[in-house]
């Protein structure tokens, strides 16, 4: 995907140019969304949330809490929790390291409502 579905607020990254945030580039973003273009999504948009868990015992590990929402022809007929099994395989090592948590929204082409 070559260019974001919104413009990208503080904390939040599009595809068209993953780690964009306030806080300038971030690599953690970028591994991310390079993970999931495994899944060819047409639209893709990451949350770093990991600032609303300070303290928690998974960010004190170093794990970030994420969002993703992300909508792909490979999720089509496929149950919601198949969906979160692609995201996760495609992450793969990322997930319970460098990710503690992850909220997923995933959709198939026409089911994602703006």
């Amino acid at each position: 995907m070559s260019a974001n579905d919104r413009p990208q607020a503080a904390g939040e990254s599009g595809r068209g140019s993953a780690g964009s945030n306030s806080a300038g580039p971030d690599p953690m973003a970028d591994a991310i969304c390079q993970a999931l273009d495994a899944l060819s999504p047409i639209h893709l948009r990451l949350r770093d949330d990991s600032g609303l868990h300070v303290g928690h015992p998974g960010a004190q590990s170093g794990g970030g809490h994420y969002h993703i929402e992300i909508e792909s022809e490979r999720f089509a007929g496929k149950t919601l929790v198949a969906r979160h099994r692609q995201v996760y395989a495609a992450l793969g090592p990322l997930m319970g390291s460098a990710i503690h948590a992850l909220a997923i929204q995933a959709w198939a082409p026409g089911e994602r409502q703006d």
